[in-house]
C-alpha cells in the first residue's frame, strides 16, 4: 500500500473511534477506548497555535468534541490552575447545598454562620446574605488586587475578610473579592461538616466521572474558596457540559431545556438559569456582567455565561449554540496584558462561533 493510502486508512480508522462521553468514566471492567484529538475547526486550531500563552483549547457542540488543541508540552491529562474560575465552582456547590437542604436559601444572612458579626461595630454586616456573596455585592472592602497579598498572608482568612470595612451597602455595588468567595467555602465547610474538597468530590466531580485534585487551604484548614483549584481541560469541559445541560449529566445528550434529558440531575435547572442572569457589572469594564458566580458577556453576537480565571482560564457556555469552549493559558501574567484576552475573544468570535452556528 502506498504511504498516502496507508495514511488515509489510518485517519479514517481514527475517525471511527468513539470519543468517550465527556467527563464520564468507562464502565467498570471496561478498557477506556482510544482517544482521538478532534480537529473539525482547523482555522481555530491555527489561531490557537499562534498564541504563545495559550495552553489548550477545546470546543464541544451538543456534547460532541469538535476541537481539542494542546500547545507543545501540554496535554489532556495535565492539571491547570484555573485561578478565579474556582469561584464559579464554589457557586455551583452552594447551589447543590441549597438543593440538598443544607442551606435554606440564598437569602440567609451570613451572620447565621459567622455569629461574631453580631459584635462588629458595623451593623450593616449583619444584613449581608449568601446571595450578596455569590454576586460580589457584600459591600465589604475587597481582598483582591492590592489587598490580596495581605489577606493570604494573614493568620485567619475568614476573620480578615469579615473585618474589612464596608465600602458600600450590601446588595448594591460590585466589589470583586476572592475573600468573599472564600467565605462561601467556609459556609460549605460548616453546613456539610466536611471539607469543601470532599463535598465537591462527592456531589460534583464524582458524578461527572473524575477525581478532583487537592488544592490549597487556609491556615484553619478551610479549602481555598476562590482561587487555585486544579483541573484538566477535559474536567473543565465536563463542568461546562453540566452547565450547558442545565444541571444534568448523562441522558440523551440534549441541552436539558425541557427537563426531559433522562439524565442524572446534579443541580436544579433554575439555579443554572439564575446564575447566568446579570445582576451587576464590573467597575473596570461595563461589558462584563456578573450573575451568581458566573460572568456574562456577548461574544460574536452570542451570549456567553462563563467562568474566568487570571491569565486566561475559561469555561464558556453558549447556550443558544449548545456549545462549550474551554481555554487554559499561562498564569505568568494577566490575560488583559498585551491584549491577550481580546485575542482569545476574537479567536472565538471569528473561528469558533460562525463554524458551530452554521
Amino acid at each position: 500500500m502506498r504511504p498516502f493510502a496507508a495514511g488515509l486508512v489510518l485517519v479514517l480508522a481514527c475517525l471511527l473511534v468513539t470519543i468517550p462521553a465527556i467527563g464520564q468514566a468507562p464502565a467498570k471492567g471496561q478498557t477506556p477506548p482510544a482517544v482521538v484529538t478532534a480537529d473539525a475547526l482547523p482555522d481555530a486550531r491555527a489561531a490557537a497555535a499562534a498564541l504563545p500563552a495559550l495552553h489548550s483549547l477545546i470546543v464541544s457542540r451538543r456534547g460532541e468534541m469538535l476541537l481539542e488543541y494542546y500547545a507543545p508540552n501540554h496535554s489532556r491529562t495535565r492539571l491547570a490552575n484555573i485561578k478565579s474560575a474556582s469561584k464559579s465552582i464554589i457557586a455551583m456547590l452552594i447551589g447543590i447545598a441549597i438543593d440538598r437542604k443544607l442551606i435554606k436559601s440564598v437569602d440567609v444572612p451570613i451572620v447565621a454562620y459567622f455569629p461574631e458579626l453580631k459584635k462588629d461595630p458595623e451593623p450593616r454586616k449583619q444584613t449581608i446574605t449568601i446571595e450578596h456573596l455569590l454576586t460580589m455585592r457584600s459591600g465589604l472592602e475587597s481582598t483582591s488586587g492590592e489587598h490580596y497579598g495581605t489577606w493570604v498572608g494573614s493568620r485567619n482568612w475568614v476573620r480578615y475578610a469579615l473585618t474589612r470595612p464596608m465600602v458600600s451597602a450590601p446588595g448594591t455595588d460590585m466589589e470583586y473579592s476572592t475573600g468573599t468567595s472564600h467565605l462561601l467555602s467556609a459556609i460549605l465547610t460548616k453546613v456539610t461538616k466536611t471539607s469543601t474538597h470532599a463535598f465537591a468530590q462527592r456531589v460534583l466531580a464524582g458524578p461527572l466521572g473524575f477525581t478532583l485534585a487537592r488544592w490549597p487551604r487556609d491556615p484553619q484548614g478551610i479549602d481555598f474558596g476562590g482561587n487555585e483549584m486544579l483541573m484538566t481541560p477535559r474536567q473543565m469541559l465536563a463542568i461546562g457540559e453540566l452547565w450547558r445541560r442545565r444541571g444534568e449529566v448523562g441522558g440523551n445528550g440534549g441541552n436539558g431545556t425541557n427537563g426531559s434529558g433522562s439524565g442524572r440531575r446534579i443541580l436544579p435547572a433554575a439555579w443554572v438559569d439564575t446564575s447566568c442572569v446579570p445582576v451587576t457589572r464590573s467597575r473596570y469594564d461595563s461589558d462584563r456582567l456578573y450573575g451568581q458566580g458566573w460572568w456574562i458577556q456577548t461574544i460574536g453576537g452570542h451570549q456567553a455565561c462563563f467562568a474566568w480565571g487570571f491569565g486566561g482560564q475559561y469555561i464558556f457556555v453558549f447556550r443558544d449554540l449548545d456549545t462549550v469552549v474551554v481555554v487554559t493559558s499561562s498564569t505568568a501574567r494577566s490575560d488583559e496584558r498585551f491584549d491577550y484576552r481580546r485575542s482569545l475573544f476574537d479567536l472565538i468570535a471569528r473561528h469558533v462561533l460562525p463554524a458551530v452556528s452554521s
